[in-house]
């Protein structure tokens, strides 16, 4: 679905609550977009823009975070576009990417070669953006995917990804870190099998063994993405709950708020803790309602934090949309502002100028100082565990944040990604 890519005007004076300053010069294209010097250079009428391509999967499982990861780049893009501080404006067309590598691929064609795209952002799911990964370095655009698989900036990195979004190592380590602590290293997994749930396996896995001496992997079970019946998956666990300290669970969307649902509805939390990557999403926890009480969760972003400039976002992000901000919206909101800064700092919009810009470039972020390192242009996000408690009122369960771990303390050194830059 494609949207109005107009440049937005001033619409509240609260989307000025952050400083998203710096003014550039903007020109040049490169790879299939074209030539600069077929461009007019400042005489051209579009000397000014920078074209964005946006790739939601609007259609199937993850629709609701592709709302969100839209709304905070739309937000961060209003901000831009309506700061006195800019000169060029951004204009941007959505794509839906419908969960499909294929079908993300064909859209980001249409951006990139028809529609004349210099920037590439989104794709919630990790197959989706791994297919982009590819594309993006073929035709020289700057991509900030929104998927967490580690190959993404690790053994699947080029040099035009960068990642805002907390990829599966580093919310593995808080979580490996935590669970070893407080439940035990005996563990049996349910994954989603495709990119995602096998980079959570890998991941905590990995951070697992470098923790205990005696862990134990007791099983693994794996779903179809887009599985909706997962009893007999709740019974093969259930059968061997006895020999494991605790259930890690990685899947995301619409899957796992159905999962932590029957495994509610089955009592399988009282025989099990439940550990999540991404149960602490809003989109899963209003769609699992009670399943997800007393289920714990590694947490990429919640709306409290009072870290950087993260309440002006909430405020902002609140004002525009009736509703808090959730992990997407941040990812979407920070990928735009991040890119943003590079254009600046290039004084250009050639991506391939850009990107040497962008690489370990330091940015004021809603988690603070922040920088796509240089070795994997992976973002050092904080990351944090959290339980997820029932609350006060209301049905949509609360996140009560237990333990942190910083970017620096939660990302793998560069030589474990497998990334070559």
């Amino acid at each position: 679905m494609a949207r109005d890519n107009r440049p937005r005007g001033r619409r509240r004076d609260i989307l000025k609550t952050i400083t998203v300053g710096g003014a550039i010069g903007i020109s040049g294209l490169a790879g299939c977009v074209g030539d600069p010097d077929e461009l007019g250079g400042g005489d051209d009428e579009n000397f000014d823009t920078v074209q964005f391509g946006v790739l939601e999967p609007r259609t199937g499982e993850f629709s609701a975070l592709a709302k969100e990861h839209y709304q905070g780049t739309e937000l961060a893009i209003q901000q831009i576009n309506d700061s006195d501080e800019y000169d060029f404006t951004i204009e941007h067309e959505e794509y839906d990417t419908q969960l499909d590598p294929a079908t993300a691929t064909q859209q980001a064609q249409q951006a990139v070669q028809s529609d004349g795209a210099q920037f590439i952002s989104g794709c919630i799911s990790s197959s989706a953006a791994l297919a982009i990964n590819s594309f993006a370095a073929d035709n020289e655009v700057v991509y900030t995917p929104g998927a967490a698989d580690i190959s993404i900036t690790g053994e699947n990195c080029n040099e035009y990804v960068f990642r805002f979004e907390t990829n599966t190592a580093q919310i593995a380590a808080v979580m490996s870190q935590w669970t070893a602590d407080e439940l035990g290293d005996r563990i049996v997994y349910h994954i989603a099998d495709y990119a995602y749930g096998e980079s959570v396996l890998n991941e905590v896995e990995t951070r697992m063994e470098s923790i205990s001496d005696s862990y134990e992997r007791v099983g693994v079970t794996r779903s179809d993405q887009g599985s909706t019946n997962f009893e007999a998956f709740i019974s093969q666990i259930s059968n061997v709950s006895d020999e494991a300290d605790a259930l890690v669970v990685g899947m995301t969307g619409s899957d796992l708020a159905i999962f932590l649902s029957q495994a509610s509805s089955r009592g399988l939390p009282d025989e099990i803790p439940i550990v999540t990557t991404t149960g602490s999403f809003r989109a899963v926890r209003a769609g699992g309602g009670e399943g997800v009480y007393n289920t714990y969760s590694g947490v990429r972003y919640v709306p409290e934090i009072e870290t950087g400039d993260n309440q002006a976002f909430v405020e902002a992000y609140e004002s525009e949309y009736d509703a808090p901000p959730d992990n997407f919206s941040r990812v979407g909101y920070e990928s735009i502002r991040m890119v943003a800064n590079g254009i600046r700092e290039a004084g250009s919009r050639d991506p391939t100028t850009v990107r040497e810009s962008l690489s370990g470039m330091e940015h004021d972020t809603i988690f603070g100082p922040n920088r796509f390192r240089e070795c994997d242009q992976q973002a050092m996000n904080p990351v944090w565990m959290g339980e997820c408690v029932e609350p006060d009122s209301g049905e949509l369960a609360d996140v009560e944040l237990l333990t942190q771990l910083s970017g620096e303390e939660a990302a793998p050194d560069c030589g474990e990604t497998g990334c070559e830059l």
